[in-house]
């Protein structure tokens, strides 16, 4: 976890880099498993979710010496609750084809463990320029790990990359040649298992490496 007395820099970066929510602290996996065939669909969630932790951990830090200790996970599931709402609401308004998509794996935000951990650890704890510099780190260290996890997916299964609801779509891989020799498992539940597992594989060896290399 992120240490709340370091630096704001530090609570930022380490959010992206060293816990990374999904490919090192292994959290979220709901959504990263089932959003990620796509990049478009990465990157709405991804935008929902930061909109939802940054609002969230501002909120719980600018009330945090008027929640008590005892009603803290009530008051945390209400403030995250009121903006899923929104963002749920927005998209549909305004994104319909992607919400449909995404299906309830939006309104599911609301016990997303990510968003939960980050008002109990930081927010509650902090003033709100950390809480802010924690829940920006996070954020995008989330949405890059989806990002990641999608570009390789649709970029496999499809030779696509997709975002803007169709209307930016780019043929990576020669159609004809892709319709035949198309990786159709990588588009499907297995393909977010063997790729997340490949991706945090490769972390793990990155982050080992730079362990190593540190202590020499």
């Amino acid at each position: 976890m992120a240490d709340v007395n370091g630096s704001n820099l530090k609570q930022f970066t380490d959010g992206i880099l060293a816990d990374n929510p999904v490919l090192v602290q292994l959290l979220g996996m709901c959504p990263t498993l089932a959003v990620t065939n796509s990049l478009e669909n990465a990157l709405v969630m991804g935008a929902a979710v930061t909109f939802v932790v940054v609002s969230s951990n501002l909120i719980t830090s600018l009330l945090r010496h008027q929640i008590q200790p005892h009603v803290r996970i009530l008051i945390f599931t209400l403030t995250i609750a009121t903006f899923v709402t929104i963002a749920d609401l927005a998209l549909r308004a305004y994104m319909p084809d992607v919400s449909r998509k995404l299906g309830p794996f939006v309104p599911l935000i609301i016990v997303n463990c990510i968003i939960i951990c980050r008002a109990e650890v930081v927010a509650i704890k902090s003033g709100p320029v950390r809480s802010l510099a924690d829940a920006l780190g996070i954020s995008i260290g989330f949405t890059a790990a989806l990002s990641i996890l999608g570009i390789i997916r649709e970029l496999l299964g499809s030779g696509t990359l997709t975002v803007l609801s169709g209307k930016l779509a780019l043929q990576i891989m020669p159609k004809e040649t892709w319709d035949a020799h198309a990786w159709v498992i990588m588009i499907l539940p297995p393909g977010a298992f063997l790729t997340l597992g490949v991706v945090i594989g490769i972390v793990n060896q990155i982050r080992l490496r730079s362990a190593k290399g540190g202590s020499a």
